[in-house]
This record gives C-alpha cells, structure tokens and sequence, in this order.
C-alpha cells in the first residue's frame, strides 16, 4: 500500500491579516517573515502616484521661478484634491534627485511626459520612484529633499 505525502500546512489567515495592516498602516508594497522553514510573503501592486479626481479649476496664479519650490506654508489646503496633485505612494524619504549632489530629476516650470521619473522615495533601504502620472507642466514642487513622507502627501502640482 503507498503511502500518502504529508499535508501541506495550513496557512496562518489571522498572521496574514495582520501583516496586510501592516502594509497598509506603513504604507509598503511587500513584506516577508519567516518562521524556522517556513516563510511568508505579501506583497501587492503599489498604487498609481495620483489619484484622478474631478475637481473645479482653481484660479491661475504665478508660479515661483524656474527652479524654485514653492515653500510649505505657501502651499493651500486643497493641494491633495488639486487634480494634478502627485502623492507620495508610500512612507519613506523623498529624494529629488537621482544622486546626492545631482541635478533635480524636475524643476518647477518643466514640461514633463507621463511616466517620467520625479521623486525617489526610499522605504526600508529600497529606492521606490515616483512616476507622472500624467504630462503636464509642474508648478509647485512641495516636497524638500531629504525629508520624510507620508502616504497620501502631497509631493507636487502639475498642470
């Protein structure tokens, strides 16, 4: 008589649960943990870099110099319904340029194309980039290199 293969184990659904809050709550993409053999890994597709919302035009206004960001307190309060706001998709440090000491990946001003590159944000030693998601022009560059970011901030403005 042959012999039945053992049973796979069951997998942990309370643990899984709990690392995909984590993942929420800190804003990550993939997380992996293991256990004397065995090993479990979570991981989804990160969110697109901005949400696409509907929203009135907002008043034309002077953008700052070519090169210039706009400081903070600057900034409005509707900037994360601005609909060309770009959002920072995870938690982490933004970087806006490719190296220390390089030129910005974009300035405010800068015609840029859809999918082009404008922030780097570090999370957990990974460089995660930070994608247009759409073309336009950007006019206000909220995020300062080198800081910390939460999910949902808002980096930039394109119009």
């Amino acid at each position: 008589m042959a012999e039945n293969p053992p049973a796979a184990p069951r997998p942990d659904i309370e643990l899984i649960r709990a690392l995909a809050a984590v993942l929420d709550e800190a804003g990550l993409t993939e997380i992996e943990i293991g256990e004397g053999e065995g090993r479990i890994r979570i991981a989804r597709k990160p969110a697109p870099a901005a949400a696409a919302m509907p929203a009135a035009q907002a008043a034309p206004h002077s953008a700052p110099a070519a090169g210039e960001a706009e400081p903070p307190a600057a900034a409005g309060a509707d900037d994360a319904s601005h609909p060309g706001a770009v959002i920072s998709p995870l938690v982490g440090v933004v970087y806006v340029a490719p190296e220390p000491g390089g030129p910005p990946f974009v300035t405010v001003g800068d015609d840029i194309a859809e999918g082009e590159t404008l922030f780097i944000v570090e999370a957990m030693k990974t460089m995660n980039p930070v994608r247009a998601p759409r073309a336009g022009r950007v006019t206000r560059i909220l995020a300062e290199n080198g800081a910390r970011v939460e999910y949902g901030e808002v980096l930039l403005i394109l119009e």
